[in-house]
């Protein structure tokens, strides 16, 4: 990102109103891209989008952060020897640390895998609200003194997919190697989401056997080309440890599908998917992701929706957040759609908001059936995770 772009980003004007969560996400990603292609020129903090006023913000997170607040695994030591086969909708290992890498609870979900956090000593990690005092740099020595002063940053995380689901021979130009008697797969990839994207050596990809027939791998996004290296990231191989199998769990139950729609992602105090990584300690309380038809299970080189701008195709998601997290106005009780795609119903106190979105990804559900979804979302005590459901159950209608 060049000098002028980041002033521009982070100076602009809220978006307006009827934009939903969606469209920061999306705005996120295309400034994400932008910082792959421009860290050496950009330097600073780093930006994410992040559901708060609407609002871009600078993060000032910790990479030696340990853990994600309200996360759903157990607080006690994993017990479990060997790797059990669970179902899906669950969480099967809990946060470690490995070398300069701390590795959170995983939040995310599905039918396929389950995604955690990964943060680094020295690196800022760009996934939570701005919490300083929101002064910004007025004039151009400000902001270049800015640049001068931030520490690399780091979009990192960790998939472990079930067994059988990930197919290694799908990763572009993949090195086989060998990491602590495993067999491995390192890329380095590329800079952007469009078909013939180069590769910058600052974005990684280490992917390993961690038991027969199934792989976890890690994503690696740093504004540093050597750090990173694949040999720091090889930590991680050794530091991943199967735990007691726990269900994911939600704030909500779902009412009412519409025919033929299956749940393939969700989010535990996140959202559903890579939104939810990438925006992992916002506050959020949960989501999930339904599919038609559903994504296959198997043949898998990358989570369901890190390849695409719109998310899953043929998909809506339903997002749980307090409602200071939204650039839509709270109001209390009622339920307001909108022209691009989504349906907003908000607790009687005004604050919690339901969200249910088909933006851009070619579900194409009309208003009525994104308001049924919506309305039919029953919340439990978002605050009190003792009440929450298993996703599993609290999907079905």
């Amino acid at each position: 990102m060049q000098l002028h772009e980041f002033v521009d980003t982070v100076t602009a004007d809220e978006p307006p109103l009827s934009r939903s969560a969606d469209d920061i996400i999306r705005a996120g990603r295309r400034a994400q891209r932008r910082r792959r292609a421009g860290f050496a020129s950009a330097g600073a903090a780093g930006l994410v989008a992040v559901v708060v006023a609407g609002s871009f913000a600078l993060s000032s997170s910790s990479g030696s952060e340990r853990k994600t607040p309200g996360t759903a695994a157990p607080a006690a030591p994993a017990k479990a020897a060997t790797w059990t086969d669970a179902p899906p909708f669950s969480f099967t290992f809990q946060g470690f640390d490995a070398g300069k890498f701390h590795v959170q609870d995983p939040i995310v979900t599905s039918t396929a895998y389950q995604i955690a956090s990964v943060y680094m000593d020295g690196a800022e990690s760009n996934d939570k609200p701005s919490t300083d005092d929101g002064e910004e740099a007025k004039s151009r020595e400000e902001m270049l003194q800015r640049k001068r002063n931030a520490k690399p940053s780091l979009y990192a995380y960790l998939t472990l997919y079930r067994p059988g689901a990930f197919d290694p021979s799908g990763i572009k130009d993949g090195k086989n190697t060998t990491v602590g008697g495993r067999q491995a797969v390192q890329a380095t990839l590329p800079v952007g989401l469009e078909a013939g994207s180069p590769t910058d050596p600052a974005n990684k990809l280490l992917a390993w056997e961690y038991t027969a027939n199934a792989w976890a791998t890690v994503t690696s996004i740093s504004s540093r080309a050597e750090s990173p290296s694949f040999a720091d990231l090889n930590a991680l191989v050794g530091g991943l440890k199967p735990s007691k199998p726990t269900p994911a769990t939600l704030p909500f139950t779902v009412g009412y599908v519409p025919a033929g729609y299956q749940p393939v992602q969700t989010g535990t105090h996140a959202l559903p998917g890579l939104n939810g990584i990438a925006m992992a300690r916002g506050g959020d309380y949960g989501g999930a992701t339904y599919a038609k038809p559903a994504p296959a299970t198997t043949g898998l080189s990358a989570p369901f929706d890190e390849a695409t701008e719109a998310g899953i195709k043929g998909s809506f998601s339903i997002f749980v957040t307090p409602s200071r997290n939204s650039n839509q106005k709270a109001r209390a009780g009622q339920t307001a759609c909108y022209d691009n795609g989504f349906c907003n119903v908000w607790s009687a106190d005004g604050k919690t908001q339901v969200q249910v979105s088909n933006q851009d990804t070619g579900a194409n559900l009309p208003e009525s059936e994104l308001k049924k979804i919506a309305r039919s979302v029953k919340l439990a005590t978002v605050t009190d995770q003792t009440t929450w459901h298993p996703a599993a159950e609290a999907l079905k209608p």
